[in-house]
């Protein structure tokens, strides 16, 4: 009788450190987890940085003296259009 008892609650045991291993909130899942927290933060980081770069460029358009250099840029850009003295180089 004991002999069954001690196997059963081994086993009870041996299910609950499989569980807390492997399961579904087990330290493995943990560890999924914060590797892909690790990724998401990096790229918010990355999306910081971008909008950051974005906001100072739509700033210098919207303020009262507008950055010449930045607005004759995109004219370029959006007309198609270059100077005779410009040397146009192609990037594929």
């Amino acid at each position: 009788m004991p002999l069954g008892l001690y196997a059963v609650s081994g086993l009870v045991v041996g299910f609950f450190v499989h569980q807390a291993e492997s399961g579904n909130r087990g330290l493995e899942a943990k560890r999924a987890l914060k590797i892909q927290a690790r990724g998401l933060n990096q790229e918010l980081t990355a999306a910081k940085a971008d909008r950051a770069i974005w906001e100072h460029r739509v700033a210098l358009l919207r303020s009262d003296q507008i950055d010449r250099d930045l607005l004759e840029e995109r004219a370029r850009v959006m007309l198609g259009r270059v100077h005779v003295n410009d040397v146009v180089i192609i990037d594929p």
